[in-house]
């Protein structure tokens, strides 16, 4: 008896520990979307010219506009845009503007070959970049390049 039970009892102790493995599962039925309606995935939102020139701090109207350096790589990715010449259409911060200045993108614009308007706001972030360069002003988030219209 003493042998079978010696034998046993370490089989009956590891087959009750096998059998009682806890798995996590996540219970799907306390999962609630709240935000399903305001998400749409893959899907950018652009402003209009209206909208662009009501949340711009700046916007010039320049057809000199050159791309002047970019980041890739570590970090976050940007460019840097140089705007040689233009007219002052709407400011906030500045009574004058000293041309040529630089401003940053996020994402890389499609430069028109004409006259085109630059939405622009003031710099958030990227403070060792703007300091190295003097840069005041970001592009506007959601804002497209807009050829300036012939009247």
């Amino acid at each position: 008896m003493n042998i079978k039970l010696i034998i046993g009892l370490p089989l009956v102790l590891m087959a009750l520990l096998v059998s009682c493995e806890k798995k996590y599962q996540s219970p799907d039925q306390y999962e609630e979307d709240l935000f399903a309606d305001e998400r749409q995935e893959g899907k950018a939102y652009i402003m209009d010219e209206e909208e662009c020139f009501d949340g711009s701090e700046l916007v010039l109207a320049s057809s000199e506009v050159k791309l002047a350096d970019s980041s890739k790589g570590r970090g976050k990715s940007f460019f840097l845009y140089k705007v040689r010449s233009g007219k002052v259409l709407k400011t906030v911060r500045d009574s004058t503007l000293e041309l040529p200045m630089m401003f940053l993108s996020p994402h890389k614009l499609k430069l028109k070959e004409d006259s085109m308007y630059l939405y622009l706001k003031k710099l958030d972030g990227y403070r060792f970049i703007a300091k190295e360069r003097n840069l005041k002003y970001q592009w506007l988030r959601g804002a497209s390049v807009y050829s300036v219209k012939k009247k």
